[in-house]
Formats: structure tokens, C-alpha cells, sequence
């Protein structure tokens, strides 16, 4: 039996197993072709788990980061076996992750001086950024915070809707306007109302825009601005939700909203049912911004901490 599973909730772990399954599978599947006949770690073992490991979206540069690392082993070793390849394998991504995510979060925590403690979602449309706000005021309340939600996201009256559907279903304050009102007038209410309710955590929807990043800026600066007028020191996290079954695709909206404004943390969501979890290995250690948050199902408590060894223990089991 895994140590973890001593550590971690039971059915936390089999809903982890499970949402990297596709992932653990189209792997190990690959590795084990690429080794077979083989005895020891050669140049073309190395050159077969490259192309592995790319084509599982961990991302070119991180993917030659691990070979290296792999290259410097078996050099000072001499020998390294083909069996022993999963746990060195294992050691190096784990090792790239700690660089990244300090710490093994298992719950949803807030600092006790911080309150509110106030934390704004960016995203493009699509990626589950309404959804992961849901969850997320969801997860605080059951720990029991009081949360209070602003649908910033004013270009559209859907995103509006969808986070009143969510406030409703996990019975959160929520303020809003109209659509087409000033996504910064929606902040500075949301911050005023929630330092009157004497909340504790306050989540921000922002607009999911990436056609002008210019705008996308300036929009996202003046929230931050307008905001401070209420918390001096808000937000305390920028939250960027990127779709983990999009692979590359993810890499390039970091790469956007991280030019765009300072993304202190990151979600990546919809990782169940995908051959593409490696993207969370690259992510992290590409923008060297720690993961805080994983999407591995539908329902509302799907929603996980990222806990780099819970990861790792379910990509190798």
C-alpha cells in the first residue's frame, strides 16, 4: 500500500488515481515499449523518453530539464537498469515540483491576517474559471469561511448568470451589476460589502479576454487599483484557471496572462479524462508559479489542493 494514502483522505486519493488515469496510462504504456528488449538506460532510451514526455504535454524545455537531470544519474552511476528508470523518473519530476510548490497544502486555507483575504480570477472564457470560483467559495464555506463573490466579468451577461447559479447553489453572497458596467466598480462594491458582512474571503471574476492584451492590462490594473482604495493590500492572490486538457494550449494563455498581470498562483482544470497531466509538470516548472489548485471531476468537491506528492504517487503508482 502507498504511504500517501496513510496520510490522505481515501476518497480524495481514488478521485486523484482516477482523473490521471488516461494520463498514467498513455505514459507507462509508451515507457514500457520504449524499454523493451533493453536492460540498461542508453542514449536511445533517453531519446525514446523525450519524445514520451513531450508528447504528454510536459513542454520541450522542462521535458530536456529531466533528461539532463536522468543523463547526470546515469553517468555518475555508470549503470543504471531499465527498472530502475520509473523511480528515478519519479525522484526528478517530484524534485522540479518541490522547486515550485513549497509546502503540501491538504486543506483550503486562508492566512489568519488577511481578512478579507481577497483573491482575483483571470482566465479565458472556456476554461472552467466560473466553475473553479463555484467550487472554490464552495470549499471555503465548508471549512467555514464566510465568502462573498463579484461577477466582474461584465461583457457578458452569461458569466454574470453562471456565477449567480453558483452563488445560489452554494448559498454565497454575491454582488453584481449590469452587464457592460465597470468590472471596477463591481470590485470596490464587492470589497465594501465584504468588509461590512465581516467576511473572510472574497472572490473576484474577471473578464476572460486575451484578442488585446493592452486592454486586458488596463483592466485588470485599474481592479487592482480601485480595489486597494477598500484593502490596501488586495488582491492577495491572482488566480490564473488554465484547461489542463488543452495542453500546449494552456502554456500559451500562461504565457499571456502572465505578461499581463502578476499571477501569483495557478489552477489547472478538467485533468480527468485527459492523456494531458503532464501539462501541470511543465506549467509549474516553466513560470516557476506554484499550482495551488486541480480539477479531477465534475462535482463540487472535485475541486482539489494541489499536493505535489499526492500527484506524483498517483502518476507512478
Amino acid at each position: 500500500m502507498s504511504f500517501f494514502k496513510n496520510i490522505f483522505s481515501k476518497e480524495k486519493k481514488e478521485t486523484l488515481d482516477k482523473g490521471l488515469e488516461k494520463t498514467k496510462e498513455n505514459f507507462f504504456d509508451k515507457l514500457s515499449k520504449a524499454v523493451v528488449g533493453k536492460s540498461k538506460v542508453d542514449d536511445e532510451v533517453l531519446d525514446n523518453l523525450e519524445e514520451i514526455l513531450v508528447a504528454s504535454d510536459v513542454g520541450v524545455n522542462t521535458t530536456l530539464k529531466i533528461i539532463e537531470r536522468i543523463e547526470e544519474r546515469v553517468a555518475k552511476d555508470k549503470y543504471v537498469s531499465t527498472n530502475e528508470l520509473n523511480k528515478i523518473l519519479r525522484e526528478e519530476i517530484a524534485g522540479l515540483l518541490s522547486e515550485t510548490n513549497t509546502g503540501n497544502e491538504t486543506d483550503f486555507t486562508i492566512p489568519a491576517n488577511k481578512k478579507p483575504y481577497v483573491i482575483m480570477v483571470v482566465g479565458v472564457n472556456g476554461v472552467g474559471k466560473t466553475t473553479t470560483i463555484g467550487k472554490l467559495a464552495s470549499q471555503f464555506k465548508k471549512r467555514g469561511f464566510k465568502v462573498v463573490l463579484g461577477a466582474a466579468d461584465t461583457f457578458r451577461a452569461a458569466a454574470i448568470d453562471q456565477l449567480q447559479i453558483w452563488a445560489d447553489r452554494t448559498g454565497v453572497p454575491i454582488v453584481r451589476q449590469e452587464m457592460g458596467s465597470d468590472p471596477a466598480s463591481v470590485a470596490f462594491d464587492t470589497l465594501k460589502s465584504a468588509v461590512s458582512q465581516n467576511a473572510d474571503v472574497v472572490i473576484i471574476d474577471t473578464a476572460g479576454r486575451l484578442h488585446n492584451k493592452v486592454n486586458l492590462m488596463n483592466e485588470l490594473t485599474k481592479i487592482k487599483r480601485v480595489m486597494q482604495k477598500v484593502v490596501g493590500d488586495a488582491p492577495h492572490d491572482v488566480l490564473l484557471v488554465l484547461d489542463g486538457s488543452t495542453g500546449q494550449n494552456a502554456f500559451e494563455q500562461a504565457k499571456q496572462f502572465t505578461k499581463a498581470t502578476e499571477v501569483t498562483c495557478l489552477a489547472v482544470t478538467k485533468l480527468d479524462g485527459t492523456a494531458k497531466g503532464g501539462v501541470v509538470i511543465g506549467i509549474s516548472d516553466q513560470f516557476q508559479i506554484p499550482v495551488k489548485y486541480i480539477g479531477v471531476g465534475e462535482g463540487i468537491d472535485d475541486l482539489q489542493v494541489f499536493n505535489k506528492m499526492e500527484f506524483v504517487d498517483s502518476f507512478f503508482k
